[in-house]
This record gives structure tokens, C-alpha cells and sequence, in this order.
């Protein structure tokens, strides 16, 4: 045990590097002010839309209100094989100036079945569609704010990125988890900036995503990555980074973050982080593995010391002062996004979470690799069937 004791010091160690690089960078990222100048770029916001009866009327209606030029914007969003009334929803939708194409995904590619990842194919079809040299991609389930598109194409001729990551923010509500999640979301969030921003690896969240579609036709779309259930955010991100290692930007401004609701239950929860963590061995970006080999070896690590108190007592009291090391770490960090994000009065949760968030990133990352998930209706498992 002595042995296990001082590896799980240095694995706390090498964490503590990590999250104070993370938090160094995040603040040294700027906030992006927007520019008040005249719009030229033709965006086509693409939406891949699977049983979201409940929510795309209020992303439509956000659509509407963009203070972007109408001329100048399109949004497509394809309905893939919804079971509830999306698609009726879609087809009968009347916003006279908002230039929306709704299409059907199984006009494409058929009945469900033959797919690995019905996302990808999704917005692959949207984007097949779109007339717009910039493509963002957003949720069904999002809301963005007015400025919005304003926001992103500005600083898209800015800086003429082929890729932008935005921030996304999960709106607490007054639950548990709610405000589990939330505080989750911030962290990633956190992270997403400060390593886009040093280039230490790729990460982003599909919620909130632009590049150019000429960027995107260059790397031959989601060719290679198509077999993967997840990943029409991360995985499509390392193969435009490999092309334009210069031309990939995470955009902090506040003006550029859409909010979401967070997951109706727990079960809901577990099934989209097992999604999102089901794709980390599809890394191509090997540098994001071994952060996330370390920050799963920490956790695992508590666990072990929990275990281990059942027998000596000792080890409680170790477990303890590592946890409270723990906290001491990741709160300037994570509370340094939050202020970003508007959502500084979770903090005061922060501490008292940390056993939960522990838990669910060791069966989550388990699940993720050697389990299945449900996903807005389909059971997904790790490798195809038979």
C-alpha cells in the first residue's frame, strides 16, 4: 500500500500541473469584443434534429431573432428519423424571413439501419445543401442569443479561422442535477478554451461549432471517422487542426455562447457522457488520451483509497486530505470559467460534489469503452453488431 499511496501522490502531482496550466491559460485567453463592422460572410446553420418536438420551435424562434442579415444566413435542419413530430413541425413552420430548408433524412439514405453514426450523415447532408462559405452547428435542444451569428462571423473575418469552438453553457435550473451538470459543463468548458487557445489538444462541444465548408470538403468530411457513433465534433476537429494547425480558435465571448437545458434524469445524463467518452480511443489527437488516461487514473485512485479504508482507518484520512487537495485545485480554475459562463454561484456546490463527480467519471469512462448507451431512442454499443 505504501507503494499505491505514492503513486497516487504523483498522479495528484502531474494533475495539479495540468489544471494550473489549464486555469493559466484560460485567463490568458481574451474575451473577443465585437467588432461593429458591415457583414460579409454567408453562414448556413446546420441542425441535425432526431425526437426534439419539445425544443425546436424555441431554437427557431432564436434563429429569427439574429441581428445577422437575414440575407445572409440559412438554416438547415435535417430530421433524422424522428418518431415523434419534428418533421411535422418542420414542414409547417411559417418565419416569412428566416430562409429555413428543412430536409428529411430519410429522403437520403433510407430507413434506419445501415448506419453507424445517423449525426454525421445528418449534417454531412446539410451541409451538402448549404450555399453558406461558413457552416455552424448548433443543437435542436440550444438557444443562442441575438448576437449570436454577429458574434462568430466577426470574428471568423477576424481572424479567417477554418475552425471556431464556442462556448456552450448548460443552464442549472434549481435540482441537483442540474447543478451537477452545470458545474461539469463549466470544467469542460474551461478546459476547451485553454487548449484550443495553446494548442495543447483538440477539444470542442458540437453544440456550438463553425468552420468552412471548403475546410470541411479539404479533409473529406467525416471520411474515416463515419464507422464512430460519436465525434461529429472532436474527431472532425483534429482532421481540420492536422490541415491548419494555425487556423483553429476557441471564441470567448459572451455574445457567442448558446445555452442548453441539462439532462431530464440521471439515466439520461450517464447515457451522454458514456456517449462522449465511448470516443476516446477513436483519438487520433493522442495528446487528449493521456490527459484523460491521468484524469481517470486520480479517480480511479480515490476509489481504490475508499476501498481500502473499509480495512485501516488510516486510509479515510488520506482519502480525505487528497479530496480537500483535490477541491484546492480545480476551484480557481473551474471558478474562473464560471464567471465567464455567468454561473459563479454554483461554486459554493463545488466541494461538496466532488465524491458524485468522482463516481461518474469512473463508470463513465468504463461504460464508455466496454458498454452501450441509449441515444435519443437507439441503443448504440461499442462495436457494431454481427
Amino acid at each position: 500500500m505504501p507503494v499505491f499511496l505514492l503513486v497516487f501522490f504523483l498522479l495528484m502531482v502531474g494533475y495539479a500541473f495540468l489544471i494550473n496550466y489549464y486555469h493559466r491559460a484560460w485567463n490568458e485567453l481574451p474575451v473577443y469584443k465585437l467588432l461593429e463592422t458591415r457583414a460579409t460572410t454567408a453562414i448556413s446553420v446546420v441542425v441535425a434534429a432526431r425526437n426534439e418536438e419539445n425544443h425546436i420551435v424555441a431554437l427557431l424562434d432564436a434563429l429569427n431573432r439574429q441581428r445577422y442579415p437575414q440575407s445572409l444566413y440559412e438554416v438547415i435542419v435535417v430530421n433524422d428519423h424522428s418518431t415523434d413530430n419534428t418533421w411535422s413541425i418542420l414542414q409547417q413552420s411559417a418565419y416569412p424571413e428566416l430562409r429555413l430548408k428543412p430536409l428529411n433524412l430519410a429522403a437520403y439514405v433510407g430507413s434506419e439501419g445501415a448506419l453507424r453514426s445517423y449525426k454525421k450523415k445528418a449534417i454531412e447532408t446539410g451541409i451538402r445543401e448549404a450555399t453558406g462559405k461558413l457552416i455552424v452547428i448548433t443543437d435542436a435542444d440550444c438557444r443562442p442569443g441575438d448576437q449570436w451569428l454577429q458574434s462568430i462571423a466577426s470574428f471568423y473575418e477576424a481572424t479567417q479561422a477554418k475552425f471556431i469552438a464556442a462556448p456552450v453553457r448548460i443552464d442549472a435550473g434549481r435540482s441537483l442535477l442540474g447543478i451537477f451538470q452545470s458545474l461539469d459543463f463549466i470544467t469542460l468548458q474551461g478546459i476547451t478554451g485553454a487548449s484550443v487557445y495553446r494548442r495543447f489538444h483538440s477539444m470542442c462541444n458540437g453544440a456550438n461549432l463553425a468552420y468552412e465548408k471548403e475546410a470541411f470538403e479539404e479533409v473529406n468530411g467525416f471520411a474515416g471517422i463515419d464507422n464512430i457513433p460519436s465525434g461529429d465534433d472532436m474527431l472532425l476537429m483534429h482532421k481540420i487542426y492536422s490541415k491548419y494547425p494555425d487556423r483553429v480558435f476557441y471564441l470567448k465571448a459572451p455574445e457567442a455562447i448558446v445555452s442548453t437545458a441539462p439532462a431530464a434524469s440521471w439515466k439520461a445524463f450517464f447515457n451522454q457522457r458514456i456517449r462522449w467518452a465511448s470516443k476516446a480511443d477513436s483519438y487520433d489527437d493522442k495528446r487528449i488520451f493521456w490527459v484523460l488516461l491521468l484524469v481517470y487514473l486520480v479517480n480511479v485512485c480515490f476509489l481504490v483509497s475508499v476501498v481500502a479504508s473499509f480495512w485501516k482507518d488510516i486510509w479515510l484520512f488520506f482519502t480525505l486530505l487528497l479530496l480537500l487537495a483535490k477541491v484546492l485545485i480545480e476551484f480557481p480554475f473551474v471558478h474562473a470559467a464560471a464567471i465567464f459562463f455567468g454561473q459563479s454561484s454554483l461554486m459554493k456546490y463545488f466541494p461538496f460534489l466532488q465524491p458524485l463527480h468522482i463516481f461518474y467519471t469512473i463508470i463513465a469512462g468504463w461504460l464508455g469503452k466496454f458498454g452501450k448507451y441509449e441515444w435519443k431512442g437507439r441503443i448504440i454499443t461499442k462495436q457494431p453488431q454481427a
